[in-house]
């Protein structure tokens, strides 16, 4: 079984975004040239994350997205932190973060239906998040013209280190102080 546990190391160390386990037993099933059993598969993936929580390793396989990927462990956060600080020069902007969050909680949304929460024209936000790969075309609306939907990505939640659109934050879960901007007056 370790041959197997090898091999699926492997396939999530060079992943460059979550892995499936369907994509997973696909490459396994295409090497071995053979079935291999799906509960193999999520027994190795079992065994390997144990052996990456040992506090020799800064790094762990995390499920998310539906995938399987390596993560630095969150000790190693500051670090990684200012690093990446350092090299990232493209952030998102306001306007992407707040198309992004309304695209999020009330997908799928009309482009049409941002703006009217905006106020504002989003075509920009909406296109580089589309190019990012943030947001995905989920089809068309039956309202009249037929606009276009869009909804979140897989890279969207890998993007956010989340495994589901359940674990975004819930509107009770946010204080007012962490919105405001600017001095609070009374």
């Amino acid at each position: 079984m370790d041959f197997l546990q090898n091999h699926i190391e492997a396939l999530i160390f060079v992943a460059t975004e979550p892995i499936k386990l369907i994509d997973i037993r696909s490459c396994l099933v295409e090497m071995f040239e053979a079935e291999i059993p799906e509960e193999n598969i999520v027994e190795a993936i079992e065994k390997l994350q144990r052996k990456y929580e040992e506090d020799i390793y800064s790094f762990q396989i995390y499920a998310m997205a539906g995938g399987y990927q390596f993560l630095t462990k969150p000790a190693y956060q500051a670090s990684i932190g200012i690093l990446l600080k350092q090299r990232s020069k493209k952030r998102l902007s306001n306007a992407a973060l707040e198309t992004l969050a309304i695209v999020a909680y009330k997908q799928p949304v009309t482009k049409t239906e941002i703006e009217q929460i905006r106020g504002v024209n989003s075509d920009y936000a909406i296109q580089k998040l589309l190019e990012k790969e943030l947001l995905v075309l989920k089809g068309k609306s039956d309202a009249v013209g037929r606009p276009l939907l869009y909804g979140t990505s897989d890279k969207f939640m890998d993007y956010f280190g989340i495994s589901s659109l359940k674990d975004l934050p819930q509107p009770k879960d946010i204080t007012p102080d962490e919105n405001a901007i600017g001095d609070v007056t009374e």
